[in-house]
């Protein structure tokens, strides 16, 4: 009988009561703010995040998960009898980690020549951030409670990060500029005009889709987009930050256009706030 275990990493952003519930073993980035160092989204909720990130003299930085960490995952998990491990990984483009953890797969193998026939390694990169993966492993993880047999799961897996679209607003660019690894958001002039940025990413690279004056039209423009791009009976998801008003007022909109609760409000933790500024909405949907 087929037993899966489901890992991905801390920029997933999966709330901690789901990662808990199905189980889901959540590897942390380490932030260094100062001269101490934390686990994300463990050592600090969201909230208690974007108050140290604003305090902070400094704009922290996170190093990428090393191929070391993923020998012991896998290690663990194939002394522990499973069949599979799917790792979902954040965007190869952005981090080492996704090759780091196909590294040490090749690694296992060669150590443990056995286990290829018993024991599973899948490594799926989702060329992508926070919930647009994050989502597809709670999921990948209720069908697996549900009995569905792990390649079912792999392949549902790939085809969500596969047609994933994740739309934001960084409505603060002070931190995308600091980071600089939203490109896209490093390089956006006008703010002095008071325009704000609209962004995806496609094929893990950040990309503008619209140049908008104003808060109340970048909510505008984000439901826009979800209402004429989702696929009809899918989910929606909703990206907070540190704004609440303006996340309050996103999801008002998306309520009252699209007819809808969305299945999941949650909000960014340290690695994503670092990087594209702790303010900002977002609105996650499959096309």
């Amino acid at each position: 009988m087929a037993r899966i275990k489901f890992t991905t990493d801390s920029a997933a952003d999966i709330p901690a009561p789901l990662r808990e519930e199905l189980d889901i073993q959540v590897l942390p980035f380490p932030i260094a703010m100062g001269d101490r160092e934390y686990s994300d989204g463990f050592d600090f909720t969201p909230e208690e995040f974007y108050d140290m990130l604003l305090a902070a003299p400094q704009i922290p930085t996170h190093a990428q998960l090393n191929p070391y960490l993923f020998t012991e995952v896998f290690e663990a998990a194939y002394a522990a009898g499973f069949t599979d491990l799917i790792h979902t990984s954040i965007n190869s483009k952005g981090s080492a980690t996704c090759s780091n953890a196909f590294q040490a797969r090749g690694d296992f193998y060669r150590d443990h020549p056995e286990a290829e026939g018993t024991f599973r390694i899948h490594i799926i990169d989702a060329l992508n951030y926070t919930m647009g993966y994050g989502w597809a492993v709670v999921q990948g993880a209720r069908m697996a409670a549900g009995g569905a047999a792990p390649q079912e799961v792999a392949d549902f897996i790939q085809d969500w990060v596969d047609h994933v679209r994740v739309i934001f607003a960084p409505l603060d660019l002070r931190f995308a500029k600091k980071s600089g690894r939203v490109s896209a958001a490093a390089a956006f002039v006008g703010e002095a005009l008071g325009l704000k940025p609209v962004m995806t990413f496609t094929d893990g690279e950040s990309r503008i889709l619209s140049k908008v004056r104003g808060e109340k039209a970048v909510l505008t423009r984000l439901v826009e987009l979800c209402k004429s791009e989702r696929r009809p009976g899918t989910p929606y998801l909703m990206i907070q930050g540190s704004n609440v008003e303006q996340s309050e007022k996103l999801l008002e909109a998306c309520r009252r256009e699209l007819g809808e609760e969305p299945a999941l409000c949650y909000r960014i933790g340290g690695v994503i706030a670092i990087n594209a500024g702790p303010n900002l909405v977002g609105v996650i949907y499959r096309t």
